[in-house]
């Protein structure tokens, strides 16, 4: 009897095993670093053999931006950014393109496809989200996950035609037409947009491409300051979930791989508005949250300047408090005012009244008998 018991123990022991570690399988991921054409801001002579976290990342972006890390950041952590990010604290880029990807676990060698600046990297989820903590007042954040509301053929001609495919419009019904972009496999994705599936891909991505625009023309208008903020660029790109649940693996590997392109084509332009100065982030998972969350969320702080520390600290003070407060320090410098004065007065009085022979500062060349 004791033997049954325990070899149903040590079978349940190994099914939690099994278990957790199938789980750990599923709660990974890959993040791609594009680092900038013109000027070197990561590391890949390192091998990157360690699992990075949300926290992590987000350290690695605030960074990026020119800002310190937070002070949370474990010693582990700042390890894994010493592999990641080039050691010169005064050599920053000042702007990330920073987008996540849910319904792949890999772009698929993407790293080849983006940039031969790219490296990727393996993504724990340990935790469900954690924060950029960044100064409000110094950094730009600007959306690519705006709506796009109504929107017309000719703005799905635009994004087909800088796919480069072509886009054939239904005479009889807008927004109604067929898709057909070439792959770099040779192949052509065809796509509808009275299919759901079709169509909330294609939205994803002209999304993605009409915000990418107005990030371009925001930037233009950011770069006229002398001292401009630093600049985030950040999405959650969803599209591919909708092809999995409608459609079997080849034409998801398609849609993958137009998303691929869309990316590659975008970092492209990055780079040019922002000559080189900017730092592409791109993290793909697996995980079936709703459309709405994230991994990584900005979070505004702002510390008090040292002028005004004393006072945060008393502002739930009572007004009795506060006289009490203004009370000593009038007092003090009327004292220390008052001893001034009269120090002052002494010294002038001993001033005048000192033999000329004592006064060896003002006549020192006098000789007298």
């Amino acid at each position: 009897m004791d033997f049954q018991i325990r070899s149903v123990f040590n079978l349940l022991i190994l099914s939690s095993l099994f278990c957790s570690l199938a789980s750990a399988k599923e709660r990974t991921g890959s993040i791609l670093f594009i680092d900038g054409n013109s000027h070197q801001y990561l590391r890949n002579d390192v091998v990157q053999s360690r699992l990075m976290t949300p926290v992590e990342v987000g350290a690695a972006v605030s960074v990026l931006l020119g800002f310190a890390p937070p002070v949370t950041l474990s010693a582990a952590g700042s390890s894994k950014l010493n592999e990641v990010l080039m050691p010169n604290p005064f050599d920053r880029p000042g702007a990330v393109f920073l987008l996540e990807v849910t319904g792949v676990n890999d772009l698929v060698a993407s790293e080849n496809v983006m940039s031969s600046n790219a490296f990727k990297r393996k993504f724990a989820l340990d935790s469900d989200k954690a924060q950029i903590e960044l100064p409000g007042e110094e950094v730009s954040v600007i959306s690519l996950d705006e709506k796009l509301g109504d929107f017309t053929d000719k703005e799905l001609s635009d994004l087909v035609s800088w796919l480069g495919g072509s886009y054939i419009v239904n005479g009889l019904e807008s927004l109604n037409g067929e898709l057909i972009i070439p792959l770099a496999s040779g192949a052509n994705l065809k796509l509808h947009m009275s299919k759901k599936a079709d169509r909330e891909f294609i939205e994803s991505l002209l999304t993605l491409f009409h915000n990418s625009k107005r990030a371009i023309e925001l930037h233009e208008d950011l770069s006229q300051a002398i001292h401009g903020p630093a600049e985030l660029i950040m999405g959650h790109f969803h599209g591919i979930k909708a092809l999995q649940e409608q459609y079997g693996r080849e034409v998801v590997q398609q849609g993958l791989e137009l998303l691929v392109a869309t990316l590659s084509k975008m970092v492209d332009s990055f780079q040019v508005a922002y000559k080189g100065q900017i730092v592409g982030v791109i993290i793909s998972n697996e995980r079936s949250t709703l459309e709405s969350e994230k991994l990584l969320n900005v979070m505004f702080t702002s510390w008090p300047s040292a002028r005004w520390l004393a006072e945060a600290e008393g502002s739930n003070a009572t007004d009795t408090a506060i006289m009490e407060v203004a009370l000593v320090r009038k007092t003090l410098a009327w004292l220390t005012g008052l001893i001034l004065l009269i120090s002052t007065l002494i010294g002038i009085y001993l001033l005048l009244n000192m033999p000329l022979t004592r006064d060896t500062l003002l006549y020192s060349n006098v000789k007298l008998d």
